[in-house]
């Protein structure tokens, strides 16, 4: 009989060491999360005093307003807008870049293992698809409008999806969505002055 000594070293089990760096890793995440959606939340109603920066702006108004998690933040409305003041293409650009970045919040708090909407029902539709069809699904879902994109996010980090997979596809997806909205702006608010 072999005694647990004589065990290959791959059959021994993780430092703990290993496991206290990944816990701290976890907590300093959702920590950031927690600050960054009061934050943003408290600041909610001058977030659009930020457009009159032009693309930085915009830039800034998208990864505030994506950077809450599940708390709702104006964001849309400005890109619909700036579409008609700005370079439409550029808009989308800034737009994009900024509700990828933002989206990592969602991200973090997945990956810190402390997503309190795990076991809502909300979640319970949206994390099979992430693992189903990983990077595929976040591409796709952060390209329509809906409200559940934070919890794609939440479980791209519950899986442990690569975080550069998760931004490249979120992005990807965001420049589609603020596309669409850029030049809705562009082509339709000079339409519907002129109706009044």
């Amino acid at each position: 009989m072999q005694n647990s000594s004589d065990r290959p070293s791959n059959f021994q089990t993780s430092k703990p060491e290993n496991r206290i760096g990944v816990t701290i890793l976890r907590v300093l995440a959702l920590a950031a999360v927690i600050g960054i959606t009061i934050y943003i939340y408290s600041i909610r109603e001058r977030v659009d005093e930020f457009a009159a920066y032009g693309y930085p702006g915009i830039f800034v108004i998208m990864l505030m307003a994506n950077a809450t998690v599940i708390l709702p933040a104006p964001g849309v409305a400005v890109v619909f807008a700036m579409g008609n003041v700005f370079n439409p293409m550029l808009v989308a650009l800034a737009a994009g870049t900024g509700g990828a970045i933002g989206e990592l919040s969602g991200y973090l708090a997945g990956f810190s293992g402390q997503a309190v909407v795990e076991n809502t029902q909300a979640y319970s539709r949206v994390q099979p698809w992430v693992q189903k069809y990983g990077v595929w699904a976040i591409l796709v879902l952060s390209a329509i409008p809906n409200p559940f994109f934070d919890l794609a996010g939440i479980a791209a980090g519950v899986a442990k999806i690569p975080i550069w997979k998760f931004l490249l596809f979120c992005w990807v997806g965001q420049l589609i969505k603020m596309t669409m909205f850029a030049y809705a702006g562009a082509y339709s608010i000079d339409w519907l002055t002129g109706l009044f």
